[in-house]
C-alpha cells in the first residue's frame, strides 16, 4: 500500500504554536512572494530529513480527502434543486441506453459510467464550465465517451434535443439525417454539438494536455487572449492504464499549465473487473501525478465520514483506509451495513466503538466523495484557483451508482438493459413522479420506459438554464466563428514552377521552401504552425530557428552551444515552431489542436506537421483518425517516404504502405508528387480547400492533406507551359509522349518513382525499339476514390448517363499496355486496376525494408528502371506485340533478380 504522506487530519496538540508558524509563513509569502516561500519550505524539508525527523516523501498522501472539512468553501448553489436535476439526468440517461437495447433494436450503450460520474459533471455544468458566449472565450471540455448518454440527457432538459432523438440514440441513419444521436462524442457526426472525440481510450489525456498548451501558445504569440480559458478532461481510472493517458503528463507540469484540470472518475472498475483489486489505484495515480509535478486533489469520502475522521484521534481509521485494497472497497459497495461493520470496522475494537452509535443502514449509506456535491465543488473550486501547476482531481465513486441492478458489480459495464422492476426501484430511489401505470403504458406503446421532463417552467429547469446563461451558454456546443483568410496569389508559387535547373532537389526541400514563403506572407504567415518531433534538421528546417524560433513558454534561459552560428537553435516565448521532442503522439496532438482552432477559438491556424512517414499513419493512425473526427484541418507531411529511399535505416523506418493506411481515413487527401511544380499546385490546393471559401458552408472543407515527400535529390523540371493542373489535382497527368515508331507502352509512376520510368522509357526506345509515354500519378488514392464514387453514382441513378471515372477518361485512347510502379507495395497502384482502360500490371516494393543503397534495394524489389523495362516487354509479349524471347533476353541482360549487379552504382544524398 502507498501511504507515505503526512496525516493532515490528526488532532492539533498545540493550536497556538501551529498558528504562530502559519502566521509566520503567511507573512513571508506576502512580503517575499511565492518563490521565496517555496525555497524556505524546501530547506525545511531538507533539514527535517537531516535531523531524522522522518518526514515522508510527498509522492502520495493518506487515503483521505485532500481538502479537510474546515477548508471546504461555502457551496453557492441550491443543493436541493441540483440534486433533483441530477435525478432527472440519471433517469433519462439510463432510460436512453435501456431503450436502445429493446428487442429488435439492441444497439448497445453504457449505463454505469454516467451514473458514477453525474455529480462530477453537474458540479462543472452548474458552477465552473464556461460556454463560448462567456467574455473570456469559454472552456474546452473533453467528456468521457461512455458518459455521453448523460450529456444528451442534459441537452434534452435544456431543450436542445427532443424526446424522439433520445429514443433514437445510436440510430444515426435509419430515421433520416440529424434524427438520431451518435454513440459517443463524434464532432464529425454531430458537428454542431460535440467538440472533442474522446472514446479512443487514452487520447483524451494527451490531446487535452496539448490543447491547454496550444491555448498558451496562442496567448504568447499574440493570436488570441486565452488567459481566462480552461481545459477540463474527464477520464476513467481504468483508462489511465493506456500509455497515452499518462505519457505526456510531465509536459503539462513542465509548462505549468494551470489552465488544465483533469477529473479522473475512480470507480475502481475497468470493463471486466477491478482496476487494481490488490492495490489502490487512487494512491498509484497520486504518486504518478505528484512525481510528475501536478497538483493532486483527492475526493475519496463524503460528508458522512467527516465525523468519524474527527473521532480518529490515534489514526486507526486512516490506517484502515490506507491498508484496505480496492477489491475490498468494491465489495463493501455492494454489501449491506452489517457486512461492512463486521469486515471493515469489526477487526479492531477501536474502529467498532467508533460506529457503535450508527445503525447498519447508516453504515451502508456512508458515501464516497465523488457522489458528494459539496466535496466535489470544493475540489473544483481549489483546482480552478490553483496557480503554477495543472491539477488532477481523483474522485472515488461507485460504478452504476443509484441503480441497484448495476451498482458496483463486475459485469456492470456490459449491462445495457433494465427490466421494468429494475426501473421501478431506480425511480423510487430517485423520487421521480412516474407512476407504475405510466411505466407500463410506455412499455406498451414504445417498448421502453418514458423519459422525464419536469416542464420548461419548473424550478429545476429555470435554475439549470439560468446557471448556463450566467456561465456563457450551453455546452457542449461547436461553432465556427473564424473569419475567412486572404490566401496568397500566383506569385507565391512561381519559384517552385521554375524547377531545380541543373541541381537535383528532393521534394522535401520543395515543400519546405514553399512553407518558408508562406511564413513570410503578411496574411497567413503568423497562422502557420510548424510542428516536428525532433527532426527539424533532418528535414532542412533548421534555417528557420533564428527567425521563427522554437516555442518555449519559459523562453531561452541558457547559452546555446551553437549560439555563434548563423543557424543557431533559438527558443522564445513568442516562438512559432513547435518542437515536440521525440514524440509523434505529442506532435499529432498539437496538429489536432492547431487544426481545430478555427472552431475552438474562432481563429484559423494552419498546422504543418512534418515527420518520418513510417511514424505517421502506422504509429499514430488512431490520433489521425481522431483528428479527422474533430474536423481538424492541416498538412501532414510524410517525409523520408517510400520503401527504398531511406538508405541505411532499415526495416522499421521503411514506409511502403502509408498511402494504403491513409486511404482508410475518409478525411485524408493523399498526394505523392514527383515534381516541385506538382508540389506547388498540391499545397496551394490544400490551402484553398481547407482555408478558403469552399466547402458546404462556404468556410472551407474539413479535410487533411497528407503529402508524401522524399529525401532523395532528383531532377526537377520546370513547369510546362501547358501544365495540366486539373490532372495534377485529380491524380494523374501526362508528362511525355514518345514520337517514334514501334510497339507502345504507357508507364505510370508516383513520387520518387518517376525517374525510374523516365530512364525505362529511354532504355525501351534505344535498346528494344519500344515507345513509352510517361504519366505522373500524383494520387492513386484520389483516383480510386473518384472511381468508387462514380460507381456509387451510377448505382443510385441508373437512368442517368453513366459517370465515367476520371482515370478511365484520362487514359482512354492511350496505346499499349499500362505498367505502373511506385516505391510502395503493389497494392497502392492496384487500387485503380479496375478502371484502367487496358491491360494493367504493377511493380511494387512488397515485403520488409532493409538497409542498403537505393540501387540495391530497388533491384531487390524489382522496381528500378531495368525492372520496369522487363515488365513492359513482358506486357507487350502477353499482348502478342513482340517476340516473347525478348523478355528473357532483357531479364538476363539486366540481371533484375540479382542485387549484386548494382553494387558499384553510386547514389546521391544517402543520408536520412
Amino acid at each position: 500500500m502507498i501511504h507515505e504522506g503526512l496525516p493532515t487530519q490528526l488532532p492539533d496538540i498545540d493550536p497556538d504554536e501551529t498558528r504562530d508558524w502559519l502566521d509566520s509563513f503567511d507573512a513571508m509569502l506576502d512580503e517575499r512572494g511565492r518563490d521565496r516561500a517555496r525555497y524556505v519550505m524546501l530547506r525545511l524539508l531538507e533539514r527535517a530529513r537531516e535531523t531524522q525527523v522522518g518526514v515522508p516523501a510527498l509522492r502520495s498522501t493518506d487515503y483521505i480527502n485532500t481538502i479537510p472539512p474546515e477548508r471546504e468553501p461555502w457551496f453557492p448553489g441550491d443543493y436541493h434543486v441540483e440534486q433533483r436535476i441530477r435525478a432527472f439526468l440519471r433517469w433519462n440517461a439510463a432510460v436512453m441506453v435501456s431503450s436502445a437495447n429493446r428487442k429488435g433494436l439492441e444497439v448497445g450503450g453504457h449505463i454505469a459510467t454516467y451514473q458514477s460520474s453525474a455529480s462530477l459533471y453537474e458540479v462543472g455544468f452548474n458552477h465552473f464550465f464556461r460556454g463560448q458566449d462567456h467574455p473570456g472565450g469559454g472552456d474546452q471540455i473533453f467528456i468521457q465517451g461512455h458518459a455521453s448518454p448523460g450529456i444528451y440527457a442534459r441537452a434534452f432538459l435544456e431543450g436542445r434535443l427532443d424526446e424522439q432523438q433520445l429514443y433514437r440514440f445510436r440510430q444515426e441513419v435509419q430515421h433520416g439525417p440529424g434524427a438520431g444521436l451518435s454513440s459517443y462524442p463524434h464532432p464529425r457526426l454531430m458537428p454542431e454539438f460535440w467538440e472533442f472525440p474522446t472514446v479512443s481510450m487514452g487520447l483524451t489525456g494527451i490531446n487535452s494536455i496539448y490543447q491547454a498548451r496550444f491555448n498558451r501558445y496562442l496567448q504568447n504569440r499574440g493570436v488570441k487572449d486565452t488567459s481566462e480559458q480552461r481545459v477540463f478532461a474527464f477520464l476513467g481510472d481504468g483508462e489511465m492504464a493506456e500509455p497515452e493517458s499518462l505519457g505526456a503528463i510531465r509536459i503539462a507540469a513542465r509548462e505549468e499549465l494551470d489552465n488544465l484540470v483533469w477529473v479522473v472518475n475512480c470507480n475502481l472498475q475497468q470493463l471486466d473487473g477491478p482496476v487494481t483489486g490488490n492495490g489502490k489505484i487512487i494512491q498509484e495515480l497520486e504518486a504518478n501525478f505528484r512525481g510528475a509535478g501536478w497538483n493532486v486533489i483527492k475526493v475519496i469520502w463524503g460528508q458522512g465520514w467527516d465525523d468519524l475522521l474527527a473521532r480518529d484521534v490515534d489514526g486507526v481509521l486512516v490506517n484502515k483506509m490506507n491498508s484496505t485494497p480496492d477489491g475490498d472497497f468494491q465489495t463493501f459497495s455492494v454489501e449491506d451495513g452489517a457486512y461492512v461493520r463486521e469486515n471493515f470496522f469489526g477487526p479492531d475494537p477501536r474502529l467498532r466503538r467508533m460506529v457503535e452509535h450508527m445503525t447498519d443502514g447508516q453504515i451502508q449509506k456512508l458515501p464516497r466523495g465523488g457522489h458528494d456535491y459539496r466535496k466535489v465543488y470544493a475540489a473544483f473550486d481549489a483546482a480552478t484557483k490553483h496557480v503554477g501547476q495543472p491539477t488532477v482531481i481523483l474522485a472515488k465513486t461507485v460504478k452504476g451508482w443509484t441503480i441497484d441492478a448495476l451498482e458496483g458489480k463486475n459485469a456492470t459495464h456490459q449491462m445495457k438493459k433494465l427490466t421494468p422492476d429494475d426501473l421501478k426501484k431506480f425511480r423510487d430511489r430517485l423520487y421521480l413522479p412516474i407512476s407504475d401505470r405510466d411505466l407500463e403504458r410506455s412499455y406498451e406503446e414504445t417498448g421502453a420506459a418514458p423519459f422525464f421532463h419536469p416542464g420548461a417552467d419548473s424550478p429545476e429547469i429555470e435554475y439549470m438554464m439560468q446557471r448556463r446563461h450566467e456561465l456563457g451558454g450551453s455546452m457542449p456546443k461547436r461553432e465556427v466563428r473564424a473569419k475567412a483568410l486572404k490566401l496568397p496569389g500566383d506569385a507565391m508559387y512561381t519559384e517552385l514552377a521554375k524547377g531545380g535547373g541543373k541541381h537535383p532537389v528532393a521534394t522535401t526541400m520543395a515543400a519546405v521552401r514553399l512553407l518558408r514563403d508562406w511564413m513570410k506572407d503578411p496574411e497567413i504567415g503568423q497562422r502557420i504552425v510548424p510542428i516536428a518531433p525532433d527532426e527539424y534538421r533532418t528535414f532542412g528546417m533548421d534555417s528557420m530557428f533564428p527567425s521563427a524560433k522554437v516555442y518555449n513558454p519559459a523562453g531561452q534561459t541558457y547559452q546555446s552551444v551553437d549560439r555563434k552560428l548563423l543557424l543557431k537553435y533559438t527558443e522564445s516565448v513568442q516562438g512559432q515552431m513547435l518542437h515536440e521532442g521525440i514524440s509523434e503522439a505529442g506532435a499529432m496532438a498539437s496538429a489536432t489542436a492547431a487544426g481545430s482552432a478555427y472552431s475552438t477559438h474562432g481563429e484559423h491556424m494552419i498546422p504543418f506537421y512534418i515527420f518520418y512517414s513510417m511514424f505517421g499513419f502506422q504509429r499514430t493512425g488512431d490520433s489521425i483518425w481522431a483528428m479527422a473526427d474533430q474536423l481538424a484541418r492541416g498538412f501532414l507531411i510524410g517525409a523520408t517516404a517510400g520503401r527504398t529511399t531511406l538508405t541505411g535505416e532499415g526495416l522499421q523506418h521503411a514506409d511502403g504502405h502509408s498511402p494504403l493506411l491513409a486511404a482508410t481515413n475518409p478525411a485524408v487527401v493523399h498526394y505523392d508528387p514527383a515534381f516541385a511544380y506538382e508540389m506547388a499546385h498540391v499545397m496551394r490546393s490544400g490551402l484553398e480547400r481547407m482555408y478558403g471559401t469552399g466547402g458546404p458552408d462556404g468556410n472551407g472543407e474539413n479535410v487533411i492533406f497528407y503529402i508524401t515527400v522524399y529525401n532523395e535529390p532528383v531532377e526537377q523540371p520546370a513547369q510546362p507551359e501547358d501544365v495540366d493542373v486539373e490532372g495534377i489535382l485529380r491524380g494523374v497527368h501526362k508528362v511525355s509522349t514518345a514520337d517514334g515508331e514501334g510497339p507502345r507502352v504507357q508507364l505510370m509512376a508516383s513520387g520518387v518513382g518517376f525517374p525510374w520510368i523516365k530512364e525505362a522509357a529511354r532504355l525501351l526506345s534505344t535498346e528494344w525499339g519500344v515507345q513509352a509515354d510517361t504519366w505522373s500519378v500524383t494520387s492513386w488514392n484520389e483516383l480510386a476514390r473518384d472511381a468508387v464514387a462514380s460507381e456509387d453514382q451510377n448505382l443510385l441513378h441508373p437512368d442517368d448517363a453513366p459517370r465515367v471515372p476520371y482515370v478511365t477518361s484520362k487514359l482512354e485512347g492511350s496505346g499499349g499496355p499500362f505498367v505502373a510502379v511506385s516505391d510502395y507495395m503493389a497494392a497502392v497502384p492496384l487500387q485503380i486496376a479496375r478502371w484502367v482502360p487496358g491491360d494493367y500490371c504493377v511493380l511494387g516494393a512488397d515485403g520488409f525494408g532493409f538497409a542498403d543503397t537505393r540501387p540495391a534495394a530497388r533491384r531487390f524489389f524489382k522496381i528500378d528502371a531495368q525492372s520496369v523495362v522487363v515488365r513492359s516487354l513482358q506486357a507487350l509479349a502477353d499482348a502478342g506485340e513482340i517476340d516473347p524471347g525478348l523478355v528473357a533476353k532483357a531479364a538476363a541482360q539486366y540481371r533484375i533478380d540479382d542485387p549484386t549487379a548494382v553494387s558499384d552504382v553510386k547514389q546521391e544524398g544517402g543520408d536520412a
